[in-house]
């Protein structure tokens, strides 16, 4: 694996976009980028066909994490198979692992001891410890993956904060020396909750190890968007501005845009799958920067100026598609009214239909971010979208 920062935004700012070189992807990935949430390595509710629909090289970065195969197939079977990308035929596909996936292996604080980390899965709550976690690693043979990390609560003690990252640099020397490969493709784990002083110290000693890159936990767990830029600052003034950063937890637009203005490069995201799942598309604009504001969707419907919910009845008879212009599949082959029908009617073809379009959008999204920071626009960008979201939500509340 190789990573090289291509552009990095002036004036102070932290933005920046970059090149991911992996041996298995005939072309780079161009960061910020996003990471597709997986089960067992495919997207929900896209089979492994459909992959080729969606854009590429964007679409070939895949998150996956190895809790999934705590049960069935066994590491045994899948070491023996050739790994993930032979089991799938996903041969020029990027894995990246991660213990978290926010939906079905959750962290369990209260759970967590000094043998490992806990999960809640969908097998119970279990606890994971580093030789069982290398041992899956092992098996699935990612192309990057992250160390153990004991993720809390924004609430939590300030002595609960400091045990969790002396765990999490304890589990990451057990990783390091238990890789065969010496920490060639690992993301030193990186936590300390709400504290600005243990976040800083842990990226400190996080970057003093033979890491490729880190891999920053601990959000999405109950911080408020207010307090989350200083937590961020504090992780990014200790690490090496020439190593690839990956963060867990920032899932909504907003969300990813703080993230990049910090200097992430890559985002874990369920945001697709919770919108495809409640029956919401993405709508909003994504040439944000050429446009004087967002235009709102407003309706009385459950939508808002970034997605639409198909669900509701306005949509049974509307025979456009759902972005006008979007090369999606979905958009070039059907409309409002059919995604209406398939989701009254409880037919799967409704979420696969979504998750091609909501992905194709989030990409697109994506894409958009890395050209605002190319031309140096990236502040302007952020600016517009927040304002474009606060402009819906006060036209929205009543006058009283």
């Amino acid at each position: 694996m190789r990573f090289v920062v291509t552009k990095a935004c002036g004036g102070g700012g932290r933005a920046r976009a970059g090149a991911l070189y992996v041996g298995s992807c005939p072309t780079p990935i161009e960061t910020p980028a996003l990471l597709l949430f997986t089960k067992k390595g495919l997207p929900t509710f896209i089979s492994r066909d459909l992959l080729a629909s969606l854009p590429s090289p964007d679409s070939r970065l895949l998150h996956v994490s190895p809790l999934h195969f705590l049960e069935c197939p066994l590491p045994r079977t899948i070491s023996n198979i050739g790994g993930l990308h032979q089991m799938l035929g996903l041969h020029e596909c990027i894995f990246v692992a991660a213990p978290r996936d926010s939906i079905e292996s959750l962290p369990e604080s209260e759970g967590t001891n000094k043998l490992g980390p806990s999960f809640e899965t969908p097998c119970g709550r279990r606890l994971v410890k580093p030789k069982e976690y290398m041992e899956m690693i092992s098996s699935l043979k990612p192309n990057l993956w992250a160390s153990l990390a004991d993720e809390v609560p924004a609430w939590v003690s300030e002595k609960r904060n400091k045990t969790s990252v002396d765990r999490t640099l304890h589990w990451l020397d057990d990783c390091l020396a238990l890789d065969p490969a010496g920490g060639a493709n690992i993301l030193g784990a990186i936590v300390g909750g709400s504290s600005i002083e243990e976040r800083k110290r842990c990226a400190t000693k996080v970057a003093m190890q033979n890491v490729s890159g880190f891999w920053i936990g601990g959000f999405g767990l109950g911080e408020s968007m207010e307090e989350r830029p200083a937590l961020l600052n504090s992780v990014m003034d200790s690490l090496p501005e020439k190593k690839l950063r990956q963060i867990s937890g920032l899932s909504l637009p907003e969300e990813v845009l703080q993230g990049v203005a910090a200097g992430i490069d890559l985002f874990e995201s369920t945001y697709i799958y919770h919108l495809t799942l409640g029956g919401f598309a993405l709508t909003f604009p994504l040439d944000i920067v050429e446009r004087d504001i967002m235009h709102s969707q407003l309706s009385d419907t459950g939508s808002d100026c970034t997605k639409i919910n198909l669900r509701a009845t306005i949509y049974r008879k509307d025979t456009t598609p759902i972005v006008e212009n979007c090369s999606c599949f979905t958009c070039q082959n059907h409309t409002r009214a059919y995604i209406n029908h398939l989701l009254n009617v409880h037919e799967m073809l409704a979420q696969i239909l979504l998750e091609i379009h909501n992905t194709h959008h989030y990409l697109a999204f994506f894409h958009s971010i890395r050209e605002a920071i190319k031309g140096g626009k990236f502040d302007l960008f952020h600016r517009r979208f927040i304002d474009g979201r606060r402009a819906h939500v006060t036209s929205a509340v009543p006058c009283s």
